[in-house]
This record gives structure tokens, sequence and C-alpha cells, in this order.
């Protein structure tokens, strides 16, 4: 039987959106209603994910406006991640959304929770209409809040067409399993599962169509333009959970409608994945625009979750049990682990901007000890990003890692060992691009007026980022008791599809897998720090501790503010080694424009714009 909750949770979402379209004359009064009524819906979806985790089936039922609903373990994810950072985006809106006040703040307010709604109803619909119909109001509803950015008109549009594309491509895929099974119910598409050619092309289609909306290369073209202009809760809520509705809309076709039943179509999702983590982050690491930045760790980050995705799918066409469980645990484990961090860090970004007034990570800097609070969780996600040990990225790509080293051992490809090193190289590169992020942008001195004389924000604000910091640390140190919860999808699916005996092990890991313990981790490094600590607690003398302000040293010359490092001169060599991919891309005035003279200053992802070009060609020649 479906719980209350879930009901409660559409129905405050309902009323949230409706006290927007009706308070308008109060704007004060109607963004209150606004983040109470999201707040309050997505506590009630939280609670609900976790009953139905507690009770570890399946649950059926019927909601007037959707028809037909199944809550699987999948499902349960789903309605977790948008409902814990529906949480902390409702508790952080309260404050921020005074930076709109005037400008759109009560329709902002309103179409966050019916983009709450919509995302709610897409997870739970168990019927290809009800599904699509909330598929296609996700859509609109992002349009509509990146276009309350007077200056977002080309982004937003950009980001319609090219979902809208994508929304053609999964009717299309819709239509053929319709039309097959004889039934818009998606119980009847999973007992009629297609075989042979049409198989492979409703996988080939639903994979780009959603790919769209999930934002992998080479399909991201409107993610890094559309979600840097939007308001900085609604990025949250587009890079950390809506782009993950993609990945939902692969695995419910590919896995749950078409069993994964080819071997080539985990290999293309694989291959997909891993070019995808290692350009995403190539192209963040050339970016100066913080948002832009995240929004390309974005799509790094997606690519990650596909090589989960790939392994699971890989296992379940080997009939390889452990394998199945391991890359899809990597994989959910890390789609719930990036809505996290990624949406604590476009929050944390928010509030710098809430304060400073500009993405330009060369105008902060010295915000550590001017926002506390804010560099304290920025810190935690920076890390957590990075997939630094304990905290729960460096979980859910152990999971991963494992999956892959696993797949190495059928030695029937050299794709995984590959995967391997691009997910490692890829890891890397996280790591120097957030040591760029946090370096410029909290510490040394500030580089800008405003960054001289800014102060910490809102109490709300910094209650919504630490709390998102607070279930970093729990996902992380809690891995041993989380992760057989997540795994129950793909124990679910070796039970049904595979038909192989789980016995009493949830998790078929070897001997290597086992020995992980995040909190045995994070005891070993804190000991760790404390060594050098104590150290110099007994042994240093009495000048040791003394501080001294002075000018830095500079060679012998003069020190001046402009010596300091820039975000460019951090991955200046990496850019000169990467120069074919980092494209100059011309910015023309018109007297430079007279003279024959372009500056070439800053660059462009020229595949974002390759394919752009092509989706709009195929669209005007009625492809």
């Amino acid at each position: 039987m479906l719980s209350p909750l879930v009901m409660a949770t559409l129905l405050l979402f309902l009323l949230g959106a409706a006290a927007g379209l009706l308070l308008q004359k109060l704007p004060a009064l109607a963004n209150r209603l606004n983040s109470g009524f999201a707040l309050l819906g997505s506590l009630a979806g939280l609670v609900a994910a976790i009953q139905i985790f507690a009770q570890g089936t399946p649950v059926d039922g019927q909601i007037w406006l959707l028809g037909s609903v199944h809550l699987d373990m999948l499902s349960a994810l789903m309605l977790l991640v948008i409902s814990t950072v529906g949480v902390a985006v409702a508790l952080y809106s309260f404050a921020y959304i005074r930076e709109y006040q005037g400008k759109g703040d009560v329709a902002i307010g309103a179409l966050m929770n019916l983009f709450l709604f919509a995302m709610v109803g897409m997870v739970l619909a168990d019927n290809a209409l009800g599904f699509l119909l909330c598929y296609e109001l996700v859509t609109l509803t992002t349009y509509w809040l990146v276009k309350t950015n007077p200056e977002a008109a080309k982004q937003s549009r950009l980001y319609l067409v090219m979902n809208h594309i994508g929304m053609a491509l999964v009717l299309i895929a819709f239509w053929l399993l319709c039309r097959e099974s004889g039934s818009l119910e998606f119980a009847a598409l999973r007992e009629h599962h297609l075989a042979g050619a049409l198989a492979s092309l409703v996988f080939l289609l639903s994979f780009c169509g959603f790919g769209l909306r999930a934002g992998f290369v080479p399909l991201h073209g409107w993610l890094p333009v559309a979600e840097p202009v939007a308001p900085s809760h609604i990025s949250a809520l587009m890079s950390g959970v809506m782009v993950k509705l993609g990945l939902f809309g692969i695995l419910r076709v590919s896995i749950d409608f078409l069993g994964a039943s080819q071997l080539w179509w985990g290999y293309v999702v694989l291959i997909f994945g891993a070019c995808s983590a290692v350009l995403g982050v190539l192209f963040a690491l050339a970016e100066h625009d913080l948002k832009r930045l995240l929004a390309y760790h974005t799509v790094e980050n997606i690519g990650i979750i596909l090589m989960g995705m790939g392994i699971g799918m890989i296992g379940i066409a080997n009939q390889q049990p452990a394998l199945v469980v391991l890359g899809l645990l990597g994989a959910l484990y890390h789609l719930l682990n990036h809505a996290i961090f990624k949406s604590l860090l476009f929050m944390g970004t928010g509030s710098v901007m809430f304060r400073l007034h500009t993405r330009d990570m060369d105008k902060m800097g010295g915000l550590a000890k001017l926002m506390p609070w804010t560099a304290l969780a920025f810190l935690i996600g920076a890390m957590a990003i990075s997939a630094l040990p304990p905290l729960n990225g460096f979980v859910s790509e152990w999971f991963i890692y494992q999956s892959l080293l696993s797949m190495t051992k059928l030695g029937t490809s050299v794709v995984a060992p590959l995967a391997v090193v691009m997910l490692a190289v890829t890891g890397a590169m996280a790591v120097m691009c957030f040591v760029k992020v946090y370096g410029i942008c909290f510490c040394g001195a500030p580089r800008s007026e405003h960054a001289s004389h800014t102060r910490e924000v809102p109490g709300a604000m910094v209650a919504g980022t630490l709390l998102l910091a607070a279930v970093c640390l729990v996902l992380g140190l809690g891995a041993p008791w989380i992760a057989p919860h997540i795994a129950s999808y793909g124990q679910a699916l070796i039970s049904g599809q595979m038909n192989v005996a789980t016995g009493a092990t949830l998790l078929p890991l070897d001997s290597s897998q086992a020995i992980l313990s995040p909190p045995v981790i994070a005891i070993t490094l804190l000991g760790l720090f404390l060594i050098p600590l104590l150290v110099l607690a007994i042994f240093k003398g009495p000048k040791l501790g003394r501080r001294h302000a002075g000018t830095p040293w500079a060679c012998g010359y003069a020190y001046e503010e402009r010596m300091s490092l820039t975000s460019g001169g951090v991955t200046h060599t990496l850019r000169q080694l990467c120069a074919p991919l980092y494209r100059k891309q011309p910015q023309l005035d018109l007297a430079s424009a007279l003279h024959g003279v372009s500056d070439t200053s800053g660059t462009t992802d020229w595949l974002m714009h390759g394919v752009v070009l092509a989706l709009f060609i195929l669209m005007a020649v009625g492809v």
C-alpha cells in the first residue's frame, strides 16, 4: 500500500506552487510559504523513502494525477535524492531569495515547488503517460526558472530546444515499447522484453534522448550554458537532481524494460562514461567562472556514474552477479553522493555570489576568514568531489574502481583497464581543480574591494550548506551500513532477471573490497594529523610559536598584489599540454574588428558547439 507520506509530498509541493501564484501581491508572505511548503514536502518525501528502504520491498498504488505508481529500490533512491537536496535547498531559499527581491522572487519560489513536484512525479510514475507528462513538466519548469534571469534568454532557449530534441527521441522509444507490448503500463513493458534489432534501436533512442537530459559528453551542450545563469539554489537542484533523471530513464529502459540483454550496450555506456569523465574535468580546469566550472564537473561525474552503470549492464549480459551488484552499487552510490556534494558546492557558490555579486574566481580570495562557515562547508564539498577519504565521494568511486578491477579478471576486453586509467586520471585532475578553486577563492589575500569587506551570509543559507556537508560525512563514514541498502536494487535484479540464488550475503565482495572501512580510515587520518601537532607541542622552542606579519618574499623585488597566483596560472602548464582541446574563442569589439585585431583570451568548448550545431541542422532538415 502506498504511504500517505508520498501523497503528502506531492500535495505540499502543489500547495507551495499555488501559494506563489495566489499571493503575488504579498511577496514576503508568498516567499515564506513557498520555502515552507518545499521544506515540508521534502521532509515527507525523505521519511517515505527511508521507510521503503527499511521495508526492502517495492510498493504499488494509484495517484489520481499520475495513475499507477510503483516504488522499487531505484525509485526510492531517486525520491531520497530529491528530498534530501530539497530540504537543504528549501532552508537555503528562506534567505537567498532576497537576492531576487522584486526580480521574480515569487515566481522562482512557486516554480521551485512545481519543479520538485514534477521530479517526484516522474520517479513515481508506473505508466508511460504519467512519466512523459512529468518529464515534460520538468523541462518547462527548468526553462522558466532559467529564464527568470533577464540576461539568460539565449541560454534558456538552448536548454529548451536541446531537451525537446531529447524528448522527441524518448517519445519514439516509448512508442515502440508500448506498440509491441500493447499497453502504456510499465508492468506490461517489463513482462514483454524486446529482442534483436528493435531492442537495440529502443536502447539507442533512449540512451541519446535521456542523455541530452543527463548531459554527458558529447550531449552536454546546454549544461555549462544554462546552469550558471540560473539562481544558485536552482542550479543546485538542476545539477544535483535533475540531470540524474536522465540516468534514471536510461536505467529504467535499458535494464528494467529491455533487460540489458546485449553485451555491447554496456560497453557503449562504459565508453561514453569514461570519455565524459576525462573531458568534463579537462574543460573544468580551464574555467575561471566558478559556476561554469562546477557545471563541467557535473559532466565529469555523470560520466563516472555511467561507468558504473555500464559495468552493471555488462555483468547482466555476462551473467556475472558480483559485477552487477558492484557496478550498480558504485553507480547509484555515486549518484546519491554527487547530488549531495554538488548541491553543496552550488549553494556555497551562491553564498559567495550573494555577497560579492561575481562568479569570477580572480575577484575573490581571502574569504575563509570573513565567511568561515561557508568556507568550511565548501571545503567539505571540495574534498568530497575530489574523492578524498573518508568522505562520500571516495566510497562510491572505490566501488567503481573495484568493479572495474573485477571486470579485468574476465580478460575479455581491453576496455576495463583503459577505464581504470581514465578514472584515475579524472580523480587526479579533480583534486588539482579544487585545490585551485579553494586556494584562489578562500585562501590568500582578497583580490577585490568587495572580497575584502564581505561577511558571512544569513543563518538559513549557512544551515542549508552545513546540512549537506554533514550528509557528506554521514554517507562517507556510514558506508558499511548504507551500502547494503543501495545495493538492494542490483541484488533484486540478480534474484529476478538472472535467476541466481543470492543466499545470505547481500554484497558478494572479495577480501580486498571488504577491507574498506571509512570509519577506520577516518581514525587513521586523524591520528596522522595529530602526530605532527603532538611533536611540535613537545619539542617547540620559545620562538617557534610566534607569528610575524610582513611583506611576502618576492625574490628581492618589491611585492605587488598582481604577483599573486591567478586561476589561469594554476592550470597554465596543463592548458598548454592540452592546447588542441582548448581552442581560443575570439572576443571581438567594434574597434578591434575595424582594425582586424581580435583578442583570444577566452577558451571555448568546441566539442559542445559542434554537437549543438549538428543537432540544430538535424532538426532543421526534419530528421
